[in-house]
């Protein structure tokens, strides 16, 4: 079973991308064309108009570089060869370098971008499309990355020493990830091959990025997806002009700032926050802000400055010390990259809003934004418990008062709604008002004053009701409550807690081609999908392991 939810009955989206989805009219001009099948062949066009040809050979030159190291698929390589030619273009998503993917929906995306290139090239033969996954190396904020969940568990890798880039960090204290992993999985085949990716990823490589490498390459690589570990040199170079634009001009501030303030004259959330110069500097164990004030460059939190001179010297001769931050991250990445679209969650396609004016002052197309794929996944099991209590997997989506109150109401065999009571109720205040309106305006006010009051007190006797209902109904409601927390983990979408080894340690290698099979790039909507029945000698094992 595979169904679809539309997004704006998952009660988890801002109103301004769902408006994006929607094409809204007060949403257009912060974008380029939305990513319908048939708007491609003009983004093709303009991108063949604006990108630098040259960018292709680096960018070939590095990957090529970068596959030396690990062992990849004939199609991945085939694909990188495949950039080289002026017809090859590429569909980007990317991520921080979460510990073991992180949440599930890191898969979600290079899914995305798989399904969009196949689709792609069945609709325009005549060109070539590279799925390509940009690596967040340069990201700092190691809190994020360095966790994973298991059911309820957390796993935690924890080092005294993260600061800098976190691609850069080098790869210790995993034995005690890896040993207390093997104590939650499950005894079978599955799980032997997860215990085995996880030591050959983390254990046997110098730091996070050539890590994470390894480990997407090993899950993804028979898809032809190619890795970008864009904290290079020779990438760098690619962007020296932009980055000398950023630090003299601080052009993506000034149009990023007035395209914040448009979306909020539109009763939109901005989602990030401009600063005069987006870029860190970056050496060793170090990555802080650029300051400019009284008229020289600083680096944060450290003695390091720079006059107007040396700092133009410095990007013309170390380029790969500026790291962008999230604002000029996108604008590196299209301008190396022969890009279409680039594909992300909700909150990245926001933020991505802000950012078109910023592109067109430096030239630079502006890429499709499309949305990853979202899924919520259950057994055949969880589905036929739910179909027991006559609930629907959308129902899930709602609040767990919400929930819970409506399954109460139901299935009650009392109605729990005074509606009646309550428009009785006026009706009888009716002749009361008629005889107030005949004397002075005290009786009126003490009239509407005790109708209020009455109104109130059937209002807590409904919620009495209902409770005393609920209460009484309790087995079915701990039922249903209890497959809503093990599909919406402390709350949360399952696609933003759970890790992919969850289902895999079930489902195995048929996990992947299921979801690359079901998940439809162009459907723009939530996904529900039934994974397959799982072998007895596993379901009792995996589950009683997790309850």
């Amino acid at each position: 079973m595979v169904d679809c939810l539309d997004y704006k009955q998952t009660h988890r989206y801002t109103n301004l991308f769902l408006d994006y989805l929607e094409q809204n009219k007060t949403v257009k001009p912060f974008f380029n064309r939305f990513p319908h099948i048939k708007n491609f062949e003009f983004q093709i066009n303009e991108k063949l108009k604006n990108f630098n040809p040259s960018n292709r050979k680096i960018l070939v030159d590095v990957l090529n570089n970068q596959y030396g190291k690990i062992k990849t698929s004939k199609l991945t390589l085939n694909n990188i060869d495949l950039l080289q030619k002026n017809n090859t273009f590429t569909i980007t998503t990317g991520h921080q370098l979460n510990l073991f993917t992180g949440p599930i929906y890191t898969f979600y995306k290079i899914i995305s971008v798989i399904n969009t290139c196949r689709d792609l090239k069945l609709s325009f033969p005549k060109y070539n499309f590279v799925p390509i996954f940009w690596l967040a190396s340069e990201d700092h904020d190691f809190e994020e990355i360095n966790h994973f969940n298991f059911k309820n568990k957390k796993l935690e890798w924890t080092s005294d020493k993260a600061s800098g880039a976190v691609g850069e960090l080098k790869i210790c204290s995993f034995s005690k990830v890896y040993n207390e992993l093997k104590t939650l999985l499950p005894q079978n085949d599955n799980s032997a091959y997860l215990l085995s990716l996880f030591e050959d990823s983390y254990l046997k490589h110098a730091n996070l990025s050539d890590a994470t490498l390894y480990l997407y390459n090993e899950l993804f690589k028979d898809y032809g997806l190619v890795l970008l570990e864009p904290n290079h040199p020779k990438l760098k170079s690619c962007i020296k002009n932009y980055i000398k634009s950023e630090v003299f001009d601080q052009k993506m501030h000034y149009n990023t700032s007035k395209a914040t303030d448009q979306l909020l004259e539109n009763n939109y959330h901005k989602q990030v926050t401009p600063r005069k110069i987006n870029l860190f500097y970056k050496t060793n164990n170090l990555r802080e802000r650029i300051i400019y004030r009284n008229d020289k460059f600083y680096v944060n939190n450290t003695d390091i400055s720079f006059n107007k001179s040396e700092i133009e010297s410095e990007i013309e001769n170390h380029p790969e010390c500026f790291s962008p931050n999230a604002l000029f991250r996108p604008l590196y990445q299209e301008v190396l990259l022969p890009n279409l679209s680039y594909i992300g969650g909700a909150g990245e396609l926001s933020y991505w809003l802000q950012l078109k004016s910023s592109f067109q002052s430096y030239g630079v197309t502006f890429p499709m934004l499309q949305m990853r794929n979202s899924a919520l996944l259950f057994s055949k099991k969880t589905h036929k418990k739910l179909n027991k209590l006559e609930v629907g997997i959308n129902n899930l989506f709602l609040p767990q008062t919400e929930l819970t109150n409506q399954h109460t109401k139901r299935i009650s065999k009392i109605k729990i709604d005074f509606s009646d009571c309550k428009q009785h109720l006026s009706k009888q205040f009716k002749s009361l008002y008629e005889l107030a309106e005949k004397t002075d305006k005290t009786f009126l006010n003490a009239v509407a004053a005790q109708e209020k009051k009455q109104h109130n007190g059937l209002d807590k006797l409904e919620k009495r009701l209902l409770k005393a209902q609920k209460r009484k109904l309790d087995d079915e409601l701990k039922r249903l409550t209890k497959i809503q927390n093990e599909l919406f983990p402390e709350g949360n979408l399952q696609e933003r807690h759970s890790n992919f080894f969850e289902f895999y340690v079930s489902y195995g290698k048929e996990l992947i081609p299921k979801l690359i099979k079901n998940l439809n790039p162009f459907d723009f909507c939530f996904s529900l999908i039934e994974l397959e029945t799982i072998p007895k000698t596993i379901e009792k094992e995996f589950f009683n392991n997790s309850n």
